[in-house]
């Protein structure tokens, strides 16, 4: 298939062709269909969170499913600045994000820690109480299942705090064969994302000077408006940032929203939909987008998550381990990897409508495709995740990108010229961010 045959066309273009992936069971589909001029259809079938109402009434103006959850994906509209103006805030001040989605699922008892071992590739032993960790979770073919944040609240108790798959199920059937002495399930605690480099002053306003000395991935616990929360340091953008995981989240959802946002007016405050302009700068992965039960660890910047030297075994080891042997023989199991682009084009100011095509350097037949494009404000160019053939993951790679429309101006059949780069595109505010992004030559991580 030519590189303008199933890239310029919208609807009914066929699936792209040239891209390898026969290593996949079900290919991403990388039909470019452009937008979908739907509107979605708000039910009882998708729940709607504790926090659902004040997103709209704080001008939620579109939303997502997440975790079969409705997900607030945009406050300002495009015609104020969109999201853009929401970055702004980010970075700038500090900002309140409704992560209801995460839905909170509890493993508590005797086993606790033996069950949670199993389950996730790092070392559980290892996570202390009141501290988290960032996690993954494979199949028994080391497929990613989840890339929860992993709080553990007590000695026998862990909350998964959830990516966008369904995780409850999953447990609940690997204990039907291990029975191990726990109780799983979800529980009514909902989360609000508190990010920004005013977000410390703020939570200080809100929990007391205790809060200066939660580490990242640290745990606290506390009270807003008499009601009690869990926070963490942790979030899903590169900046300085804290969740608030309220308790009892159906019956206080009001009273914790309003609390913050009265805090949070001597700070600037803004509520905002998550920031994926800064977690693709951060090189944070968003599941579902830059990987899938079908992807490898390997493949997207998470082989530091499969150590090699944990005792105790785990769902997917021998899989993960003969991958890793593969790829130091130089077979890798799969076809292609996760890699940073750098493009040109017009600013790419909001989310894709489809998976981008990535084509070689002289624009011909499409070899990859773009999963989280977005421009860099700070670096002043688009950026994104990208997969691209195995052979062309090398920093300084040139390929290109196939850009819709809106994006393409001038170009010539959308073609705008790209280069591999290294991820993260711009450093993490916090000193210990490689936990949840790219991890330079450390695969021995517990």
């Amino acid at each position: 298939m030519s590189a303008v045959a199933g890239v310029r066309g919208y609807a009914g273009a066929g699936q792209c062709t040239t891209v390898d992936q026969s290593d996949r069971l079900v290919p991403i589909n990388l039909r470019q269909t452009g937008p979908t001029p739907v509107q979605m259809l708000i039910s009882t079938r998708v729940r709607k969170s504790p926090f659902w109402h004040l997103s709209v009434e704080a001008g939620c103006w579109r939303a997502t499913v997440y975790n079969r959850v409705y997900h607030p994906r945009g406050y300002v509209r495009p015609e104020d600045g969109g999201a853009m103006v929401e970055y702004d805030a980010l970075v700038n001040h500090v900002t309140m994000w409704n992560v209801a989605c995460e839905r909170q699922i509890c493993v508590k008892g005797p086993d606790a820690e033996d069950f949670v071992n199993y389950v996730i590739t790092r070392n559980a032993a290892r996570i202390e109480p009141m501290n988290g960790k960032y996690v993954i979770l494979c199949n028994e073919s080391g497929g990613v299942l989840n890339d929860p944040v992993l709080l553990r609240v007590a000695e026998d108790e862990f909350w998964f705090s959830l990516s966008d798959s369904d995780l409850e199920m999953w447990l609940r059937g690997v204990n039907v064969g291990l029975k191990r002495n726990v109780s799983i399930g979800e529980i009514d605690v909902a989360p609000v994302q508190i990010q920004g480099p005013k977000s410390e002053a703020l939570m200080a306003d809100l929990f007391g000077p205790g809060v200066h000395d939660v580490p990242f991935y640290g745990l606290m616990e506390g009270q807003v408006a008499g009601h009690d929360v869990v926070i963490s340091q942790t979030g899903f953008t590169g900046e300085k940032g804290y969740e608030i995981y309220l308790k009892d989240a159906s019956l206080h959802a009001e009273d914790m929203w309003y609390a913050v946002l009265e805090a949070g007016r001597a700070h600037d405050l803004m509520v905002i939909a998550p920031a994926h302009h800064r977690r693709i700068a951060a090189g944070i992965l968003s599941w579902g987008q830059d990987m899938d039960q079908e992807t490898l660890p390997f493949q997207c910047n998470l082989g530091y998550q499969v150590p090699r030297k944990k005792r105790a075994d785990y769902i997917g080891r021998e899989a993960l381990e003969r991958a890793r042997a593969a790829i130091e023989a130089g077979n890798p199991p799969f076809r292609n990897v996760l890699v940073g682009l750098t493009f040109g084009g017009a600013p790419v100011t909001d989310y894709a409508n489809d998976f981008w095509l990535v084509t070689g350097e002289d624009g011909d037949d499409a070899i990859g495709y773009v999963t989280s494009p977005w421009f860099s404000p700070e670096l002043e160019t688009n950026i994104a995740l990208a997969y691209v053939p195995w052979e062309s993951r090398a920093i300084g790679t040139r390929v290109g990108v196939r850009l819709p429309q809106e994006y393409a101006g001038d170009l010539e059949d959308g073609f705008a010229p790209a280069q591999v780069v290294d991820v993260p595109f711009r450093a993490s505010v916090n000193p210990n961010a490689r936990e949840v992004a790219h991890s330079k030559g450390r695969d021995t991580a517990e």
